[in-house]
């Protein structure tokens, strides 16, 4: 069985790769997904597909709309949804998408920075998995998929 597994969250750091690169080296059977993270294209795909619109949050709607069809239909293909917080932005979408994975009784796992503790407290409460770093992520997978703790054999 191929496990999908949709990493959600801040686009600004290469921490995707850096789990798709793990899993790689681990021999998970796994396929990843995720939103685009071309910041521009992103923001930009409604009035780029759609046409202008004069009014910004006109402008943001149509992009929101067409991407939520991505995301939510990736969310809800995926076994396992990942949602990375970073430390310099905020990202509400981030928020967005561990509530809707968790609405939907995915398997959910956080990763952020030890500064984020209180602020996601009801978001880390909610997931089943709490990480800070993309290796711990692999692990976590390796775990989950394989039954393979690192250091212990049968």
């Amino acid at each position: 069985m191929s496990w999908s597994v949709y990493l959600s969250g801040e686009i600004h750091t290469d921490w995707r790769e850096e789990i798709a690169r793990g899993a790689e080296a681990a021999g998970l059977p796994v396929v990843f997904s995720a939103p685009v993270t071309n910041h521009a294209a992103s923001d930009d795909c409604g009035v780029a597909i759609l046409g202008p619109e004069e009014d910004k949050f006109w402008h943001d709607r149509k992009g929101a709309q067409i991407n939520a069809i991505r995301t939510g239909t990736l969310i809800r293909k995926a076994n396992i949804v990942v949602v990375r917080f970073g430390e310099k932005y905020k990202q509400w979408n981030a928020a967005f998408d561990a509530g809707v994975a968790s609405a939907l009784g995915k398997p959910l796992i956080i990763m952020h920075g030890e500064e984020h503790n209180h602020a996601l407290k009801e978001i880390d409460a909610a997931a089943l998995g709490v990480a800070e770093t993309p290796a711990q992520i692999v692990d976590i997978l390796a775990y989950v998929i394989e039954g393979r703790l690192a250091g212990y054999s049968d």
